[in-house]
């Protein structure tokens, strides 16, 4: 389902809370700790952002949670659609605080969901959205109870058997009218109303028929610290790893000099590469062949021609800006393959020296970096010796998804 001019869904995820339940203290709140590779919180935003119906989403954190967020905002799927900001001390207030965050955002109705929900699926969100285009304004996802309910004694026996019928299960993403649910927390919090555990119950408080519709058992919410581990777990057996290879090509024109700079190695030749910076072809390729890989556009959007502070520049700042940027985005250059193309000069004498530059600025093995050569046998601008070309590859592993 897709956002229409009539219905504009906003999504609200809740990720303020501290998570004492799931132990490890020194491990950070849940919501940041890692399955599969990636943070908790980065799985459950992706799942929306990766939904057709997805529209504006704003994450609720808490204050002291600024890097950690802002580190997993920067690996999602598209971060400038996501909006952030501050809880309070229970999540029906944090609720409050995101819901009213989301008033410029020109969203009709809301979708609520944990941060600790990484499962969410597709299925079940286009279930609540029809719920919603149908007229609901309150919409909750919930599955049938299935174990037989005991109700205990003071004593630590068993009480009597409670029937299963009409018992369900309440899950989120829990999905409104917008403006019916932020007057509802309002009213609720003005009134002093503190003690509903959910948002389907400020809701029901006040006045509102929620909408029931099939929930997914497998969005379940990873309470416990053995949670976190079988979550973990589940993903490693059954996720591909995100393997994503870059492409980059540039060329430059030879003019008289007294050399080029190819690889970071300055070679003697009668030549120089013409260029605002060093000219250095082949790490310009290989630039814009890792930003490829996680999708930072590439060289010139970075470092502008049109900018005289780089006139001249070394081009491995320009790389070693590149591999950060990878890095911060999660992930591992695993290899990276330049093949020069020129009729001159030679650069058999200097690949190992190539290797050894390639190696030092990317921080990987020499095994990792390849450089090799190739004539245009004598034919157009480059085998006429007007110029030389590069073509890269770079290799990176980044979390499961």
């Amino acid at each position: 389902m897709r956002q229409t001019q009539s219905m504009t869904l906003g999504v609200l995820i809740v990720a303020a809370g501290r998570g004492e339940r799931a132990g490890g203290a020194g491990e950070g709140p849940k919501q940041y700790r890692p399955i599969g590779g990636r943070p908790i919180l980065a799985h459950t935003i992706d799942a929306f952002l990766s939904w057709p119906g997805c529209g504006p989403v704003m994450v609720v954190i808490h204050p002291d949670d600024i890097d950690l967020y802002e580190a997993v905002a920067r690996t999602t799927a598209d971060p400038a659609r996501l909006h952030r900001t501050f809880g309070a001390a229970t999540r029906q207030t944090s609720v409050l605080a995101g819901l009213e965050a989301m008033s410029e955002l020109g969203v009709g109705h809301v979708m609520i969901q944990d941060g600790v929900r990484p499962f969410v699926g597709h299925g079940l969100l286009d279930r609540i959205a029809a719920a919603l285009v149908a007229g609901s304004r309150a919409v909750l996802p919930a599955t049938q109870v299935a174990d037989t309910l005991k109700r205990g004694s003071a004593d630590g026996f068993v009480a009597d058997t409670v029937s299963r019928d009409g018992l369900y299960a309440a899950q989120t993403p829990q999905s409104f009218d917008y403006d019916f649910i932020l007057d509802a927390h309002r009213r609720a919090s003005q009134a002093g109303v503190t003690t509903l555990t959910d948002d389907a119950a400020i809701a029901e408080w006040a006045g509102a028929p929620v909408r029931l519709v099939e929930g997914d058992r497998g969005n379940v919410k990873l309470t416990l610290k053995a949670d976190i581990a079988m979550a973990d777990r589940m993903l490693a057996q059954t996720s591909l790893p995100d393997i994503r290879t870059g492409n980059g090509y540039d060329v430059h024109q030879l003019i008289p000099g007294d050399g080029v700079t190819l690889c970071g190695i300055t070679i003697p030749h009668d030549f120089t590469l013409k260029g605002h910076s060093d000219a250095d072809v082949a790490l310009h390729a290989l630039t814009d062949a890792l930003l490829a890989t996680c999708g930072a556009g590439d060289i010139g959007d970075h470092f502008p021609p049109s900018d005289p502070q780089w006139r001249g520049a070394a081009s491995r700042i320009f790389l070693e800006h590149a591999a950060n940027i990878v890095r911060e985005h999660g992930g591992t250059i695993m290899n990276a393959d330049i093949s020069l193309i020129a009729e001159a000069p030679k650069i058999g004498p200097h690949r190992q020296a190539m290797r050894q530059f390639l190696s030092d600025c990317l921080g990987i093995e020499l095994e990792r970096c390849s450089v090799k050569a190739t004539t245009n046998e004598k034919i157009g601008f480059i085998g006429r010796g007007e110029g030389i070309a590069a073509i890269a590859t770079a290799t990176v592993a980044f979390g499961r998804r």
